[in-house]
């Protein structure tokens, strides 16, 4: 597939020979569309880069089954980072988990509850291994979480569930959780990390669950390098992949935050951003000796 040349803004900072050996994306506001459509041709340019000894591993905050199901065939044989980091498989290999104990969840779970009791509209999802669980099921909330989890249970109380093997405790916000909820959640539960992941959700996680974490471990795992990758971000969550990769794209539609922390830009999520830019990668990546 023909894609648009990238402007001399994104070409010109760029190193003209590169080593490449691993491409790790975000899903929502850089690789999918703003539709939630994954891009046209992702199969053929993720087939280049295996060709060309170049692994393609997508890191979200969405759950471990629904990325497969969103990806299908294209991830069958790539490393997945799933849960903002918390996990990371490559098959059925489990290479990294970080998970928080019963208490943080159950007092995650309460303030959430609090807080919708105080006036915030808020839900919350509590994300485990094999499934996520969810109570609040109006068509509003259950039409967001599906968009995130494809193996989703709703319970009559989420406190009733095994929290033994919880990975990620997120609460969607249906207004702006940076500015509202996030900030009582992060107060109730200061043992976990607290992360902005979109405009209305946060994710609450072991304070050693990061995508960059994550990353560092599939680097340790293929033997790979911070000069031999390349990353590309929107927001928040995103900010340590960038501390593991020397090739960090920002997309241009990224939060300040992602901006100020990447070496490049990368066009926006909705003009094809990062497969045109991994194109020109490919371009001036030479194979290792």
């Amino acid at each position: 597939m023909k894609r648009l040349p990238l402007e001399s803004e994104y070409l010109a900072p760029l190193p003209a020979e590169i080593v490449l050996r691993l491409v790790v994306t975000d899903m929502d506001g850089t690789l999918i569309d703003g539709d939630g459509r994954v891009p046209v041709g992702l199969d053929e340019v993720v087939a280049r880069m295996r060709e060309a000894g170049i692994i393609f591993a997508p890191a979200s905050g969405r759950q471990l089954a629904n990325l497969r199901a969103i990806l299908g065939h294209v991830v069958d044989d790539s490393p997945l980072i799933a849960e903002s980091g918390a996990l990371t498989v490559h098959g059925n290999e489990e290479i990294h988990s970080d998970t928080i104990s019963a208490e943080e969840a159950c007092a995650a779970i309460a303030t959430a509850r609090e807080l919708a009791s105080s006036g915030y509209d808020v839900g919350t999802v509590v994300a485990c291994k094999r499934c996520a669980y969810i109570e609040r099921s109006d068509p509003a909330f259950l039409a967001q979480a599906r968009l995130y989890y494809a193996a989703l249970e709703i319970v009559d109380d989420l406190m009733t569930i095994p929290l033994d093997e919880v990975l990620k405790v997120a609460v969607f916000d249906f207004d702006d959780v940076e500015n509202g909820s996030s900030q009582a959640l992060a107060a109730a539960v200061p043992s976990v990390q607290t992360a902005v992941s979109g405009l209305h959700w946060m994710d609450m996680t072991s304070p050693h669950a990061s995508k960059g974490r994550a990353l560092a471990a599939l680097q340790a795992r293929f033997g790979i390098l911070p000069e031999q990758t390349a990353v590309f971000g929107d927001y928040l969550n995103d900010l340590d992949l960038y501390e593991h990769a020397d090739l960090g794209f920002a997309m241009s539609n990224a939060h300040p935050g992602i901006r100020a922390a990447a070496a490049f830009t990368a066009p926006a999520n909705t003009e094809d951003g990062v497969l045109r830019m991994v194109e020109e990668l490919l371009r001036r990546s030479r194979r290792r000796d």
